[in-house]
């Protein structure tokens, strides 16, 4: 197995966990802030897609699905419209509100961007350095790894959060 295919396998799973997390939630149930106070499952899909596209886009000079694809304007949020979501207030968590439907399609078209980055890349191209801000620099095989890694934990999260919904029995078996 070449890195990519390794990285593209990876990369591939979060889709349908991101369909998972969503699938049967109405726009009441995304919006409910565990404890009153953690962040909602639609804030969470939503700054996974953000997170991936952003950092994803960066480090392969690319534009944003974002911005390129008219999903800043689709959503319609409150906020900046480079607004990743790190640092945001409780009142920021809860501006972030959209339908099911437009948090997957965001994160499909994210989805689509990161793979075709990946299908284009080969094993030296992950020594590229992407980002000189950090001692050590940050190379393209580095970001793509903590890239996985943030959207794993926080598609995670929505997961967990899905799953303290009353009424939201886990069928999955898992």
């Amino acid at each position: 197995m070449q890195s990519k295919e390794l990285l593209l396998e990876a990369f591939d799973r979060l889709p349908v966990l991101v369909r998972q997390a969503l699938d049967g939630l109405d726009s009441a149930q995304l919006q409910h802030r565990p404890g009153g106070h953690g962040n909602s499952i639609a804030w969470l899909i939503w700054h996974t897609g953000r997170v991936e596209d952003a950092q994803v886009a960066s480090a392969s000079g690319l534009e944003q699905v974002w911005k390129a694809e008219g999903f800043v304007s689709r959503f319609g949020l409150p906020l900046a419209d480079g607004d990743t979501g790190y640092g945001h207030s409780s009142r920021q968590v809860d501006a972030v509100r959209a339908p099911r439907e437009l948090l997957q399609e965001y994160y499909d078209a994210v989805h689509r961007q990161t793979a075709r980055v990946l299908e284009g890349i080969g094993d030296p191209d992950l020594d590229r350095v992407v980002d000189k801000h950090w001692n050590p620099p940050v190379t393209l095989g580095v970001r793509l790894v903590s890239i996985l890694g943030d959207c794993l934990q926080h598609v995670g999260q929505a997961a967990y959060a899905k799953g303290l919904l009353p009424g939201s029995a886990d069928t999955s078996g898992a």
